[in-house]
């Protein structure tokens, strides 16, 4: 973790941080705040919401955003991709390598200057797969 000079690592933000990296399954801003609240139980969750919207907009944890779903926020900063259950909602990572060539790639098709870029996979999870839910596939 790399806090920049602005932002001061209040106890609210390490234990919203030990949280957030004790698991993988990329929680929402109010499973955050559950799990922060055991250990500190008067806690509110618009400090947690706060806090974590700080935390990404600073590159100390990632959002996740997709159109349609709540936010999401991960401990991993280092460049990987996910895969989002189309049914559940469940993200988890994807071990894939990155693809740096890509961003070349996208460069010299479009004119811009890519810094990066972004890929998630969607599908059905084991779990949903094992069930008679039907999902909508766009």
């Amino acid at each position: 973790m790399q806090l920049t000079p602005q932002m001061r690592l209040t106890t609210q933000r390490q234990i919203i941080l030990e949280e957030l990296g004790k698991v993988t399954s990329h929680p929402t801003a109010n499973e955050v705040y559950d799990m922060v609240r055991k250990r500190l139980p008067r806690i509110g969750l618009g400090t947690v919401y706060r806090n974590l919207e700080l935390m990404a907009e600073t590159g100390i944890i990632l959002k996740l955003e997709v159109g349609g779903t709540q936010k999401r926020f991960d401990a991993t900063i280092a460049p990987h991709y996910h895969i989002r259950c189309l049914s559940c909602g469940k993200v988890d990572d994807i071990e894939l390598p990155v693809m740096t060539s890509i961003n070349k790639t996208a460069a010299d098709l479009s004119q811009y200057q890519v810094l990066g870029h972004h890929i998630e996979f969607s599908g059905i999870c084991s779990e949903c797969s094992n069930t008679d839910s039907e999902v909508l596939v766009n």
